[in-house]
């Protein structure tokens, strides 16, 4: 006899953003960073939040049963504390906070995926580039606190990717990286740091620059981390050994993909190597769901962008003239797509 179909995965997908927003709305009020490495009652972190007492009960216990937070007892007297996770991703204080990224879907993309319809029907962006007509990053660009949330954001969001990188790439026929729209300067820094002998440079808009060149020297990197200012569209790329672009391929549509990995190919000696850090979707595109997401992201953010699999990559590079092409795994839906000349 079959077992009956059970419809609680669909419900369940349905109802997602209950619990999202539940966890970006902590993340907005900075619960977790109010909580640090201490522990409080319902009532005291309702007070140092600012919050009406009839949600306070409903909001912390939720957040106990989805697992960002932890709870030592029962009734009113019980006492709320970080997880080991929630404690080390999302207080502000820590070098490893992620609330970056949660902080703009909060803020921004939040109520844009509420136009995904429209955005399907259309083809054109639903940011706001879809109400003011302006680029997406001419917008941003433009607004310094939007700029340095965005950075935070993909900081956030990329630096165990990143991180990967640096551990399982091998660097060791290699003396220079160029990392292509380096934003915070945090991928150069967490090469330079894993490989002594590497020197690398952060290339982004000079908009970007002063942030890059404050998070550099706070590490003390500024001997072999320089700062290079420029456009990629109009600018050649500083010459290295390795080119990286870390979430950057997907921001464009296919025209301009293609220029941004010309450009990568003519910035190499032979023998260099291009990487593209991207949540690459699997190429019989069935799996990685999390990639198939961030693509439709692109719509909502540019229109015409889109992420890509492995497969297309390949192609694409090959088209450039590398010689050849392979796919390492970092981290989650994360890998990396790498080109040698």
């Amino acid at each position: 006899m079959a077992s009956p179909l059970d419809s609680s995965h669909i419900i369940q997908t349905g109802f997602g953003f209950w619990s999202s927003k539940a966890l970006l709305t902590a993340v907005k009020l900075q619960l977790f960073t109010v909580l640090g490495a201490r522990t409080m009652t319902g009532a005291e972190m309702g007070q140092a939040l600012g919050l009406h007492p009839r949600g306070i009960w409903d909001f912390f216990d939720a957040l106990v049963a989805l697992g960002f937070l932890k709870r030592d007892g029962d009734g009113p007297q019980a006492r709320y504390a970080n997880t080991d996770e929630t404690r080390v991703f999302l207080d502000r204080n820590s070098a490893e906070y992620v609330g970056g990224m949660l902080e703009m879907l909060n803020d921004r993309l939040f109520r844009f995926w509420s136009d995904l319809e429209a955005g399907l029907k259309t083809g054109k962006p639903q940011n706001e580039v879809g109400r003011s007509q302006k680029p997406m990053f001419e917008e941003l660009y433009s607004d310094l606190p939007r700029l340095e949330q965005f950075m935070s954001a993909m900081a956030g969001i990329s630096r165990a990717n990143f991180a990967a990188f640096a551990d399982k790439f091998d660097f060791s026929r290699y003396q220079t990286l160029c990392d292509v729209g380096g934003a915070t300067g945090l991928l150069s820094i967490l090469v330079a740091k894993r490989h002594p002998h590497m020197r690398c440079t952060s290339f982004d808009l000079p908009q970007v620059a002063p942030i890059a060149t404050k998070n550099i020297a706070k590490e003390g990197l500024a001997d072999r981390v320089t700062v290079a200012a420029g456009d990629f569209f109009a600018d050649p790329l500083p010459t290295a050994d390795v080119v990286t672009m870390g979430m950057i391929l997907h921001d464009w549509n296919l025209e301009k993909k293609k220029h941004l990995i010309k450009q990568a190919y003519d910035a190499l000696p032979e023998g260099g190597a291009f990487i593209a850090i991207e949540n690459l979707i699997d190429d019989a595109r069935r799996e990685n769901a999390f990639g198939l997401l961030m693509s439709l992201n692109m719509l909502i953010e540019f229109g015409d962008a889109f992420d890509f699999t492995g497969a297309d990559f390949r192609t694409w590079a090959n088209e450039a003239g590398f010689r050849r092409c392979e796919i390492l795994h970092l981290a989650g839906p994360c890998s990396a797509a790498i080109a040698y000349k």
